[in-house]
């Protein structure tokens, strides 16, 4: 037979151009796969599947479409990639949407092959997670909002097989200390989708702002969406504005704008949960519609803080249940959320106890007290919530004089209030403050932006767990979920309102979603760091705070000595510092034991990643004087609840933060500071300087003046000067030393007193904090 070598030599390059043409798969292991929340099952196996431009999605319903489109879009934008949407299914390269309805409402199952990709839930929801899952299983380039060259968008193959532990999994954005527009809560929409929350809490109404048009009430935003600008001042610093001052700061959503965003939070699976304040925190109402206070005198929408709370809603008066049945009706029918949040807390009572209304409501109800009149209150306005198919929510302070009996408990003071509605057969979302409340510091104090106080870091957020030890299995059943919660009193805008949900949002998804078992911290850590990529990639200003350095340092009372150690959340981080005038990028060292110092020194230190630093800085000086150690006699008594380190605390090198809780502070309240140190001998001193905190917010003022003396016996003492400072109002928290100068002189006995202001402006006790004095 003749062969033809001409034919066969170009059927043998054909076959080696496709063989060379063929994509390279990667080989994938289990360290690749970085999905938040975790799955509930996930089994990793061999081969990958790739997209390019002829993968096509399968979908045979709205419902399978709108979950498609949102992978759809992302290539489109990220890739260039135009996919196409066919309800045939191809012999291979496809993504195929199917129903199953053995699965639970927010389930779903997500099988990726080599040539297809099988995504099943029962609903929008469960194919929604499926898509986000797929779409953490992609390369991060597909979360860009420019295409990107030369990326191969291949994903693992893997079965998933996933399901929620919680059924509320939220988030409560304040939009009303400060005004959030309709584009930024629909990306806080599209983020929640992301990690598989479903809850979007909006309080649209508190005494800073009404935030929802109501066309029967068209004073409440063309009066009450707005206050007089003080933006420039903090937030604790802000006179109350005079009742006729035409506010300008503020703005709201039309109704228009409301039906816009439950929509768009719909085709994600998300949930919009409206909150109209009552009977307190509605000062924006009452300043629109005075008449509906107890006694109808004219304010202003406050500017910034509020303490106490009296102007609120009288429930003597019949107009003001109208009033909110009205609005109620509106927000219902924008609103299809099964559950209407009345908000309920904080309510300051004194004017109920005067108001002739109230006094005539409690006697004909045969009420004992104004607690009572407040769950009255609550009650009626379940019934009326009620009977328009909806179920009430409230703080946990609708518990007091006795709950409602169709209402829903939120549980913010701690877990007690979830406790006690959950043991009565009311269901409970749990958002405590201590883990949930993202208006804290989730990093140092000092390294942080301004925030409303409390310490909550990422890692703390993980140890959340909404059913509660000690719960029996009754109770346990009547626990929703959990939310986060983001007052805004300190986030003037967009970009500080994400640093604060980002990344600890994310912590929070995982423990609302992901079975308990098998998660652990360090193990979430090597799936939140790349997680920060795609939340760059996104555009996000997400926080950096579990890189920071934190230190804990222990002073040897015999020498003097300390010993600093650091550390930040991240297990095994390689962390580096440098000494006084040492350059962190040039002269750092590995830090791998705490270091020892003895005399007056700086530690700077960052955790490094490829070498470089990341975060934020630490710094901090540790400076050696002559009362370093020395016997401190207290004249005045430190307040029992700021004792800071005990007796040495003034004088253990150590100083506090702008955290007040940190330790290392004590304490005066509306009295003078006045301590003795004992140098032991005769010491030559021309300096001393008092450490003070001020953070007004809280109480916390500067001394109006502080005085040394010396003394050789430790009984008859010379004044050695004095430096004064006059009451100012300030916002944030700063630190000061004060400083005292004077010729030098030989002294064994220093006296320091520090003048308290005594009383704040509004009439409320003055703390004083000091930590340290300095001898020179």
């Amino acid at each position: 037979m003749k062969v033809n070598f001409k034919r066969v030599l170009i059927l043998a390059l054909a076959v080696l151009l496709q063989v060379g043409c063929q994509k390279q798969k990667t080989t994938f292991t289990e360290s690749d796969i970085k999905i938040i929340p975790q799955p509930k099952e996930l089994t990793l196996n061999q081969g990958s599947f790739i997209f390019d431009a002829d993968t096509k999605f399968v979908v045979t319903s709205d419902t399978q479409l709108q979950a498609a489109q949102i992978l759809i879009d992302r290539f489109k934008t990220a890739a260039g990639l135009e996919l196409e949407l066919t309800k045939e299914q191809p012999s291979s390269n496809f993504v195929i949407l199917k129903d199953n309805s053995q699965l639970g409402a927010e389930a779903y199952t997500l099988v990726v092959g080599d040539d297809n990709i099988v995504i099943e839930a029962s609903g929008l929801s469960g194919f929604v997670y499926g898509i986000e899952t797929l779409r953490q299983l992609l390369p991060v380039a597909v979360e860009k909002n420019t295409v990107s060259a030369d990326v191969s968008w291949e994903v693992p193959n893997v079965n998933i097989a996933d399901a929620p532990r919680y059924k509320w999994r939220g988030l409560m954005l304040d939009v009303s200390r400060h005004f959030f527009e309709k584009d930024y809560v629909m990306k806080t929409i599209d983020r929640l989708s992301y990690l598989k929350m479903n809850t979007l809490h909006l309080h649209l109404v508190d005494d800073q702002g009404w935030r929802i048009e109501i066309k029967k009430y068209p004073k409440l935003t063309e009066v009450g969406a707005y206050r007089v600008d003080q933006e420039d001042k903090h937030w604790n610093a802000r006179p109350r504005a005079k009742a006729d001052e035409k506010g300008t700061y503020g703005g709201f959503y039309t109704q228009e704008d409301i039906k816009e965003i439950v929509a768009y939070a719909e085709k994600r699976g998300i949930t919009v949960v409206p909150e109209i304040e009552m009977p307190a925190h509605v000062s924006s109402a009452v300043a629109a519609y005075p008449s509906l206070s107890c006694f109808e005198t004219p304010i202003s929408v406050p500017s910034g803080g509020l303490w106490p709370i009296t102007d609120i809603y009288c429930a003597g008066k019949e107009s003001t249940f109208e009033f909110l049945e009205n609005v109620l009706v509106e927000v219902m029918d924008l609103f299809p959320s099964k559950y209407i949040h009345v908000g309920g807390d904080e309510a300051t009572k004194t004017n109920w106890e005067k108001c002739p209304h109230c006094q005539k409501r409690i006697k004909a109800e045969g009420l004992e007290n104004v607690e009572e009149l407040q769950s009255y209150f609550i009650k009626r306005m379940e019934r009326f919530i009620s009977s328009k198919d909806r179920i009430l929510i409230g703080w946990d302070e609708i518990l007091e004089g006795g709950l409602a009996p169709g209402a829903t408990v939120m549980s913010w003071r701690g877990v007690k209030g979830g406790l006690e509605a959950s043991e009565q057969g009311h269901d409970v979302v749990m958002t405590p403050g201590s883990h949930c409340y993202f208006d804290h510091y989730q990093g140092p104090q000092d390294s942080e932006p301004a925030a409303w106080g409390g310490y909550t870091p990422l890692s703390k957020v993980y140890e959340f767990d909404p059913t509660v030890d000690g719960m029996s299995d009754e109770q346990a059943k009547h626990v929703l979920g959990g939310q986060a919660n983001l007052w805004a009193e300190y986030i003037p805008d967009t970009d500080q309102s994400e640093y604060m949900i980002y990344p600890r949002i994310a912590a929070l998804s995982e423990t609302l979603w992901s079975p308990k078992e098998g998660r652990s911290w360090n193990e979430f850590t090597t799936r939140i760091i790349p997680m920060f990529d795609r939340f760059a990639a996104m555009g996000i200003n997400y926080a950096q705070s579990v890189y920071t350095i934190r230190e804990e340092a222990i002073v040897d009372e015999n020498t003097g000595a300390v010993s600093v150690s650091l550390a930040n959340e991240i297990e095994n981080s390689d962390i580096r510092y440098v000494l006084n005038d040492g350059d962190l990028n040039t002269d750092a060292v590995s830090y791998d034991k705490p270091i020892q110092i003895t005399e007056t020194t700086t530690i700077k230190a960052s955790y490094f990643e490829n070498d470089k630093p990341l975060g934020a800085v630490f710094e901090k000086t540790f400076k050696y004087h002559k009362a370093v150690g020395k016997k401190v006699t207290y004249n005045t008594e430190v307040n029992d609840r700021y004792q800071g380190a005990g007796a040495t605390t003034q004088v253990n090198v150590l100083r506090g933060t702008k955290n007040f809780h940190d330790g290392q502070w004590q304490a005066w309240l509306a009295k003078d500071m006045e301590v003795v140190i004992d140098l032991d001998e005769p010491t030559e001193v021309s300096k001393v300087s008092v450490g003070a905190l001020e953070n007004q917010g809280p109480g916390i003022y500067y001394p109006t003046m502080v005085e040394v003396w010396t003394s050789d016996d430790g009984q008859n003492f010379v004044s050695a000067g004095k430096t004064e400072r006059a009451y100012a109002a300030t916002g944030d928290a700063t630190i000061k030393d004060f400083e005292v100068t004077f010729e030098k002189k030989s002294a064994r006995y220093i006296k320091v007193k520090a003048t308290n202001l005594k009383q704040t402006p509004t009439g409320g006790g003055v703390f004083l904090f000091v930590d340290e004095i300095i001898v020179e």
